[in-house]
């Protein structure tokens, strides 16, 4: 009997598993949909508000650099999830992928990982989504009073209304994500159109402005892990401030992995998903370039930092206000709430799958992972629902973007080291996408996603460290003796697995 921790799961289990009775999700996306995901869920609050703020406070013009340093990491994990997802067409995304390559425990990990990405994700969004409604509506955001206790009412709202979207069907969600997708990038496209008459050359100058110390001028736990490392401390600008802004920045793309997590529900999985993962990253990079390089050129960058003005941190609306283009604010604050609206859909989506994948396994309450006669995992889905609405309308957690980060950066660095094992144990898989220059691109996909981990602040990886522990406790107590995996090799319960299910799914992969 293999050890509990390393024992992996087949990909021809995980195969066969999409066929049970009941838990069969219904496959009516194209790569045009994944697209269209993928779009939608990057392009959100981070387009709208982290590039002023990142720029006024940590980067200057340079945040240009930060956003190509982050574009870069995305890109080389790009290229490794599509060719798991080509090979392994089956909901979970990372989870998956980790169980088949490197064993149950650290798939139960990137599971309990992919949480900090999707549901705090989503529930921080949603908080974002009521303050833009206030601002859309001329009133003060969407909180109120019960018994003396604050509810985000707004974000209850936009959770309900997502939610029953995702338990109708994927491709009803595909559709309405289809229409507010193109809403916000025409707003995004009249940003940057406008803009650029207002871009004057000498805010460009100092690209990279000087390090500048912080007003505590030590070492504190929201340093970067990299500056305490190196002796760089409290510091704002330089090439410390990029790098931290690249950390930072890259909250705003993530969301491009949740494709991924409907590969089971792809017509052609095998050419769908890489042409969605990989189509959409590179349409949101050319269109986040193009907005560091108005919202910098229009106003000096010092005018954009939380100490200029009010103190509060500053957006893409700030910027026009600066030069007089009033109008745009509203413009801007609509796009948003067009954003933010698809992100909370695509979030709450890969949530659900990634634990409709761990239900199935076992991992969690076997009976989460039944389908409702729209194919959707409806349990889930309002389960997930539930929570999410939970945590956005009654906890304050702004300043929870970068655990999200860290989460999905671990996520990364485990697929990405998964293509080079998958690679090596199974090469008899047929790949709908294979990552060129093998192993050299996951292996710098690897050290990109490092690097950033580094650029976060060290408070970040207390709090990491932490709900990681937190996994390890749950799983012990509960997932590692309620896996299917296991209770197989114990004989509680038949290997439906043969040689006939392997050549079916080999035939099948090889004609798509």
């Amino acid at each position: 009997m293999s050890n509990p921790l390393t024992r992996t799961k087949s990909v021809e289990q995980s195969m066969a598993d999409t066929e049970e009775p009941g838990s069969q999700l219904k496959k009516n996306l194209t790569w045009v949909d994944l697209t269209v995901f993928g779009v939608s869920v990057v392009i959100g609050a981070g387009i709208f508000t982290v590039t002023a703020s990142q720029a006024g406070n940590n980067a200057g013009p340079a945040i240009s650099i930060s956003f190509v340093m982050a574009a870069i990491a995305c890109g080389l994990a790009a290229l490794c999830y599509a060719e798991f997802a080509s090979a392994v067409p089956v909901a979970g995304s990372a989870y998956t992928f980790g169980y088949a390559t490197f064993g149950e425990f650290l798939a139960w990990i990137l599971g309990w990982d992919l949480i900090l990405e999707f549901a705090v994700g989503a529930a921080v969004v949603s908080k974002s989504w009521s303050s833009y409604l206030g601002s859309v509506f001329d009133f003060a955001g969407g909180t109120a009073d019960l018994f003396g206790l604050k509810v985000d009412w707004g974000a209850l709202v936009i959770v309900a209304f997502i939610t029953t979207l995702l338990v109708l069907g994927t491709k009803l969600s595909a559709a309405v994500s289809a229409l507010i997708t193109a809403i916000k990038v025409a707003v995004v496209l009249l940003v940057i159109a406008v803009g650029f008459f207002y871009v004057k050359a000498e805010n460009f100058d100092p690209y990279v402005p000087e390090s500048v110390p912080s007003d505590s001028g030590g070492k504190s736990v929201d340093s970067t892990l990299f500056s305490l490392i190196t002796g760089g401390g409290d510091s704002s600008y330089g090439w410390y401030g990029v790098l931290a802004a690249a950390s930072i920045v890259f909250f705003a793309f993530i969301g491009f992995d949740v494709v991924a997590t409907t590969a089971e529900e792809t017509k052609n999985p095998a050419k769908d998903v890489p042409r969605g993962i990989l189509g959409s990253l590179a349409i949101v990079t050319v269109l986040y370039i193009l907005v560091t390089i108005v919202v910098t050129g229009m106003v000096k960058y010092t005018d954009l930092s939380t100490a200029a003005g009010d103190g509060e941190p500053k957006n893409l609306a700030d910027a026009f206000a600066l030069n007089g283009v009033t109008w745009a604010e509203k413009v801007i604050s609509i796009g948003a709430l067009a954003g933010l609206t698809t992100v909370v859909m695509v979030l709450m989506l890969g949530q659900s799958r990634v634990l409709f994948a761990m239900a199935r396994d076992g991992l969690l309450p076997r009976p989460l992972a039944k389908t409702s006669k729209f194919g959707t995992p409806a349990r889930i889905q309002i389960v997930v629902g539930v929570v999410v609405g939970i945590v956005a309308a009654f906890f304050p957690i702004e300043k929870l973007e970068e655990m999200v980060n860290v989460g999905t950066l671990f996520a990364f660095v485990v697929v990405a080291a998964g293509v080079i094992v998958l690679r090596k144990t199974r090469p008899d898989l047929p790949r709908g996408f294979r990552v060129p220059w093998m192993p050299v691109l996951p292996i710098a996909a690897i050290l990109a996603c490092l690097w950033l981990m580094l650029n976060l602040s060290a408070l970040t990886w207390i709090r990491f460290a932490i709900w990681m522990v937190i996994g390890v406790v749950v799983y012990f107590a509960y997932s590692q003796r309620h896996s299917l995996v296991g209770k197989r090799e114990r004989g509680e319960l038949s290997d439906d697995v043969g040689d006939a299910t392997r050549a079916a799914h080999l035939e099948k992969s090889g004609e798509s």
